[in-house]
């Protein structure tokens, strides 16, 4: 059977993750983190795609992108996936996949909803226990977002832009309450639209697809690492 398209609408940002196969590293060291960056900008600029924030965790990628039409996300994520595999397995000497299966995106609404998706993304590393200053993270957005260094991958949202960095450094100070993190948890791996009910509404009537999560049947297991 096939599977049906993902939600997507121009304008709109997604909140994108992709894991390792098998949840195995997909970056061993830093010059695979670099080069992903180097592909990632390449993806950017051929696809026309706004990066808003960013994490590269041992095992897995957060994007935040808003895409200029239809489609770009795929496109950016089906050229960045490819080039950055083929580089990987040449230089650790390896074959066969490296992602686990298609990435997983939702749609985000802006104000709030974005900002948490952004402090989500950035807080990976703490959540992680990798360590507990997010903008000492060298392969995420936070420093930048924070005013603290400059990264050429990045395009603030309006959102991100009206907030500013010094607010934004408080709001990650407060971290995310469980009840959100497991929200946009939930949203992420069912693929839907998260945001308010008018911006699900708007969504499943250009769509015509049903943009709510649904409840899950049995407990989720928690992760074993941050996602």
């Amino acid at each position: 059977m096939a599977r049906p398209p993902r939600i997507d609408l121009p304008g709109i940002p997604q909140h994108i993750v992709q894991r390792g196969n098998n949840r195995l590293p997909c970056f061993l060291d830093d010059e695979d983190c670099a080069r992903y960056r180097q592909l990632l900008r390449a993806a950017l600029l051929a696809t026309g795609c706004q990066l808003h924030a960013y994490v590269l965790m041992d095992n897995h990628v957060h994007l935040l992108a808003t895409p200029p039409a239809a489609g770009a996300i795929g496109r950016l994520m089906q050229r960045l996936g490819r080039q950055y595999v083929g580089q990987f397995n040449a230089r650790h000497r390896r074959t066969g996949t490296l992602w686990e299966g298609r990435y997983k995106a939702c749609m985000v609404d802006s104000a709030d909803y974005l900002l948490r998706c952004v402090c989500y993304i950035d807080l990976n590393p703490v959540r992680a226990r990798m360590t507990d200053d997010p903008t000492g993270f060298p392969w995420s957005s936070c420093a930048t977002l924070c005013g603290q260094r400059d990264d050429p991958l990045l395009t603030p949202h309006p959102t991100q832009h009206a907030l500013g960095a010094e607010a934004y450094r408080a709001m990650l100070a407060e971290a995310i309450n469980d009840e959100d993190l497991a929200t946009i948890r939930l949203y992420l791996q069912q693929q839907r639209a998260y945001g308010r009910d008018d911006f699900r509404a708007m969504v499943e009537a250009k769509t015509q697809r049903f943009a709510g999560v649904r409840p899950a049947h049995r407990p989720t297991k928690p992760p074993t690492t941050a996602e």
